[in-house]
């Protein structure tokens, strides 16, 4: 007999020494294989006009665009209107916003604000076309996309 027992050995502790590693790997390779959503233009890049006094929007996520604008070859005369990535005419903005409504929480459909990015030579009529049908299906947070600026920079082009 030994004078020493002998005492059971525990399992061994798990090591957290290469945690940090691994974390970072998934943080790197997260941040490599996401993709940023970003809406390709159909119609020709919108100039927008020049404001004095321009606020930030706060909360992009619950924004959602209307393009207004020319057509990119020239092809088609008067304003054209993109939803999303597509043309479309002014009878379907309000579906348009029934699809956003349908993929914000109950919460937040009070909040949403409709941007909308005219260039400076748009008809006016569209814009208030646009702003009807806004009208319509109760979205009525709009938003107008400006530079800042000069005000009567906008009469000179």
């Amino acid at each position: 007999m030994s004078k020493f027992k002998k005492k059971k050995k525990g399992m061994p502790g798990i090591s957290t020494a290469s945690l940090p590693d691994i974390v970072f790997m998934l943080l790197f390779f997260f941040m490599v294989t996401t993709v940023m959503r970003e809406t390709e233009l159909k119609i020709k890049k919108p100039q927008l006009p020049k404001a004095t006094e321009v606020q930030k929007l706060e909360k992009k996520s619950l924004v959602n665009y209307i393009y207004v604008g020319k057509s990119k070859d020239g092809s088609i005369k008067g304003d054209q209107i993109q939803l999303n990535d597509k043309i479309s005419s002014v009878d379907q903005v309000p579906a348009f916003i029934f699809q956003v409504r349908s993929k914000h929480s109950e919460s937040d459909i009070p909040k949403l604000t409709t941007s909308i990015k005219a260039d400076v030579k748009a008809n006016v009529g569209t814009i208030t076309d646009i702003k009807q049908k806004l009208r319509d299906v109760n979205a009525l947070k709009i938003n107008y996309s400006t530079l800042k600026g000069n005000t009567f920079d906008n009469l000179k082009n």
